[in-house]
């Protein structure tokens, strides 16, 4: 009876369509680490987005999960108890691309719609957002030759086994093959975390030649800077990752020496995209299986302004609406 009686509401135009359609529906993020700014932001996003949407009656309920490890079966065991607990979506930043495969395809056989972002899954039955990863892998490289720089470049990886890490790995990968000009002759894992980053970049220092250019992945760029100063080093080129505390670090240097780099990640704010994606489903909105968002770029003209605009200790971001997210999808579909 209630269907019913919202239906018609919503045909007199009593009710908007977005609230009826999904105002008693369950959406759930299983989230597999949160031990950086960037993970921290994505919560947040997260937290602020939704607890709009549950106030203003678009969803009933969205709460967010992270396990305590940074383990794919954790993970896997997590998304069961969703399935188990009746959500109507469930978002994943994923583990790993495949390891939560079967456990998303359980999902979707009890008419869950699985939504992945950042870390996606590779199960055909799930949607997939990112941005081009390997493409900010591969702009790294296109930045240091821009510069005109040529030599020997150290490579900080982010979590291992995870899709971002492998994806931005293979473009930069692929663009120094393609480039003579270039040699990586050191990489670390930073696990995107400024103190891990530090740490691993300082052990591996004493045993490289000069470091023309330092790719990164978010989250290891200022770690990276502490670790060549500290080792008494010449201060390369690093390509930071939107964190606060590579932006400052690199607006300090800019003013007083002229240092020149650049700064790209995906926005934190990706997981209200995935919010977003997973309501219009529920909807019936038809949306692509794979959607593309943009890298969030920050250059030597705009630091500043992007500084305003970045929370202290957290990352440079865009909170998605929901007419946000049809206008990226409208787009992508032109």
């Amino acid at each position: 009876m209630k269907i019913v009686l919202a239906a018609a509401l919503v045909a007199l135009g009593a009710l908007p369509a977005i609230a009826a359609d999904t105002k008693d529906m369950k959406i759930a993020l299983s989230n597999n680490y949160a031990g950086n700014s960037w993970r921290q932001a994505m919560l947040k996003s997260w937290d602020t987005v939704t607890k709009q949407a549950v106030s203003d009656g678009v969803i009933a309920e969205a709460p967010a999960f992270t396990t305590s490890e940074n383990q794919a079966t954790e993970q896997a065991g997590q998304i069961q108890n969703m399935i188990l607990q009746g959500y109507n979506a469930i978002v994943i930043d994923a583990a790993s691309p495949t390891a939560l495969n079967g456990a998303i395809r359980q999902a979707c056989d009890a008419g869950i719609v699985v939504v992945t972002f950042d870390g996606i899954a590779t199960e055909p039955c799930a949607y997939r957002i990112a941005v081009d990863f390997k493409k900010l892998g591969s702009m790294q490289i296109d930045f240091f030759k821009s510069r005109g720089l040529k030599g020997n470049l150290l490579e900080i990886r982010g979590l291992a086994g995870v899709f971002v890490d492998d994806e931005i790995h293979s473009g930069v990968e692929s663009a120094v093959k393609a480039d003579p000009d270039f040699k990586i002759v050191g990489s670390v894992h930073g696990n995107w975390t400024q103190t891990v980053a530090q740490k691993e970049v300082a052990g591996i220092l004493p045993t490289l030649p000069d470091i023309v250019a330092v790719a990164t992945q978010g989250g290891d760029g200022f770690g990276a800077a502490q670790a060549f100063k500290d080792a008494g080093r010449k201060e390369p080129v690093i390509f930071m990752g939107n964190r606060d505390d590579e932006l400052a670090w690199w607006k300090q240097q800019k003013d007083a020496n002229g240092y020149v780099t650049m700064s790209a990640s995906i926005a934190p704010g990706s997981s209200a995209f995935a919010f977003w994606v997973a309501q219009k489903i529920l909807a019936g909105d038809k949306v692509p299986q794979d959607m593309t968002l943009p890298i969030t770029v920050v250059t030597q003209d705009n630091l500043e302004e992007q500084i305003k605009h970045t929370e202290k200790g957290s990352v440079t971001n865009v909170n998605y609406s929901r007419q946000d997210v049809s206008n990226i999808l409208a787009e992508g579909q032109k």
